[in-house]
């Protein structure tokens, strides 16, 4: 079943928190994804915001973002998103448990990551059988058995997409935090998974030839996707054609209002580049959140 929404906004730090604010304010329909806890300000105190005399837990800032937020009408699904569709007059955003959501516009929020394994081997084999997106890279491994490791939906949608072009999958985690949906699917499918275990080294000679786990066991693959975490902003947006930064091509290239060289499709906070300060993801947002509903205004019925 489609849900319909004037704006959906992918993350919950302060980018998005400020976004929805600001969108719902406008009378915009307004619908949140993904999970506080993943942003980068949950674990952080913050000393030097103006107006707020630190240290102050992020944890706590983020929950005041979300009470207020919800009092000016935006909802929340705390659910990641999976893939985001070109329709013919809108976006169809899928979630990780299944909702179909059509939207006038989308706003990313999500941050970045800034973690990698750092185990032995991670950095020496990247592009010789690392790598950080399944989208990307997964057709390289077609017919070959690879590795997934991550805690979260991106590690095991990325494992369901490799299920189908790879010879042999395996998903190593930690912990699991997935929808039950996932889970079932994963449960499924071929993919061979290793609950709470880890990878604690990398090894291969000119690539990558197998991953040693943290109770000593080696796995032989050809290749290890390292997916921590949800899906990206990169992996999302990859089919859509949304500008990239040159250097880096990691972060999302906006103009003025915040809008990405796709109409409908705005992006605000850590996923447009340096500096990381919460003071820039709120002044982001707030922007992609009035230059988002003002967009959806313009367009009308889906």
């Amino acid at each position: 079943m489609l849900e319909e929404s004037d704006v959906v906004i992918i993350g919950q730090g302060p980018a998005g928190l400020q976004a929805a604010i600001h969108a719902s304010r406008r009378k915009a329909k307004v619908i949140l994804l993904g999970r506080a806890k993943a942003s980068s300000l949950y674990k952080a105190h913050i000393e030097n915001y103006c107006f707020l005399k630190g240290p102050i837990a992020g944890e706590e800032m983020l929950a005041e973002g979300r009470s207020q937020a919800q009092e000016f009408g935006a909802s929340f699904i705390d659910e990641d998103a999976i893939e985001i569709i070109k329709r013919d007059n809108s976006y169809e955003v899928i979630t990780e448990g299944g909702r179909h959501i059509l939207a006038k516009a989308i706003i990313l929020a999500m941050g970045i990551s800034k973690k990698g394994l750092k185990v032995p081997g991670e950095k020496e084999f990247i592009g010789r059988g690392v790598s950080y997106c399944v989208d990307c890279d997964a057709f390289f491994y077609r017919g070959k058995t690879v590795a997934v490791v991550g805690n979260g939906s991106a590690a095991a949608t990325g494992a369901l997409t490799l299920a189908s072009i790879a010879k042999g999958v395996y998903l190593i985690s930690k912990a699991s935090d997935i929808s039950e949906a996932l889970r079932r699917q994963i449960e499924e499918s071929q993919i061979i998974w290793y609950k709470g275990r880890w990878v604690k080294e990398i090894v291969g000679g000119k690539a990558v030839e197998g991953i040693v786990l943290d109770n000593g066991e080696r796995i032989d693959v050809e290749g290890i996707f390292i997916e921590l975490g949800a899906k990206g902003a990169t992996q999302l947006v990859v089919r859509l054609g949304v500008e990239l930064d040159k250097e880096h091509f990691s972060y999302i290239v906006t103009d003025k209002n915040q809008q990405t060289n796709v109409p409908g499709i705005y992006a605000a906070g850590d996923i447009c580049g340096p500096p990381f300060q919460v003071a820039k993801a709120v002044g982001e947002g707030c922007i992609a959140g009035l230059e988002a509903a003002k967009y959806a205004k313009k367009k009308g019925k889906i």
